[in-house]
């Protein structure tokens, strides 16, 4: 298989290496690449340093997308490659670009619901879509599942990282569910600490199992072969949110991750 590349070696710390490893090599390849781009627009926006240059940052990110799909040489050969076998769109790296900015410009607390529709499109349905052409799906079902996929998977997101967002004073959690719930404080560690906030959860969780839905009877229509590794994203993110909602969400909230080993056999279940 030869030596790992770059965008493969940073993949490797990823949970989900292992099911990116059963594609076969250029889709392998490719999704590497993909997963690599959003990993460093990502740490740009998780870093706790100073506004301005984390904004340059993501800006220098555009120009280089820019060189991808310009004639020009680019020191990204291995996702401009990618870019020209799968015909990758340009809007879909700009939109998590954009999505990463969200974060950059404002430290997002509570925002309302077409806000976060808004950011889960950009940093996670943008990224459906990539991977869908990768995966080789036809273009409606394809564009159908990266955007319930991708929300479910965020939405998930959401609800496991409640308090490591926190400390970076976010919180994503919609306004509106807040609200219903009876918390109007949009400070982090004060609605994280509220005696209700299983209730605003609740929403989220009720909204991410109807999208696991959504992308489960899309995927079921679809042959096996092109969705598995998109099938392996939904049953292991599924258990995460499972194992969230058996845990609750009042503190102490213990932290929930899902084992390697875990991983691994959801992996062979799809391959056998």
């Amino acid at each position: 298989m030869g030596e790992p590349t770059q965008a493969a070696a940073r993949a490797s710390g990823s949970s989900f290496y292992t099911g990116m490893r059963i594609l076969p090599r250029a889709q392998r390849e490719a999704m590497f690449e993909i997963y690599a781009f959003c990993r460093a627009v990502d740490d740009i926006a998780d870093d706790p340093g100073p506004r301005e240059p984390r904004l340059a940052a993501l800006a220098k990110w555009r120009s280089d997308i820019d060189a991808v799909y310009a004639v020009a040489p680019t020191p990204l050969a291995g996702l401009a490659r990618a870019v020209r076998e799968f015909d990758l769109q340009r809007e879909d790296f700009l939109a998590i670009i954009d999505g990463m900015e969200m974060d950059v410009v404002t430290d997002i607390r509570a925002p309302d619901g077409a806000t976060l529709d808004l950011y889960c499109d950009r940093v996670a349905c943008a990224v459906g879509r990539l991977s869908v052409r990768v995966f080789g799906m036809a273009r409606e079902t394809g564009l159908a599942l990266a955007h319930h996929l991708g929300r479910a998977l965020q939405l998930t997101n959401i609800l496991r990282d409640l308090d490591e967002d926190a400390a970076m004073g976010r919180l994503y959690l919609p306004r509106e569910a807040l609200r219903d719930a009876g918390i109007i404080s949009t400070d982090p560690h004060t609605a994280l600490s509220h005696p209700l906030l299983d209730h605003a959860c609740g929403v989220v969780v009720a909204l991410a199992k109807a999208e696991f839905a959504a992308a489960n009877a899309l995927m079921a229509r679809t042959p096996r072969r092109i969705v598995r590794a998109p099938r392996i994203m939904a049953q292991a993110y599924r258990l995460i949110l499972d194992r969230l909602i058996a845990r609750g969400f009042t503190p102490p909230r213990a932290p929930v991750r899902l084992p390697r080993a875990k991983i691994l056999l959801i992996v062979l279940s799809n391959l056998l």
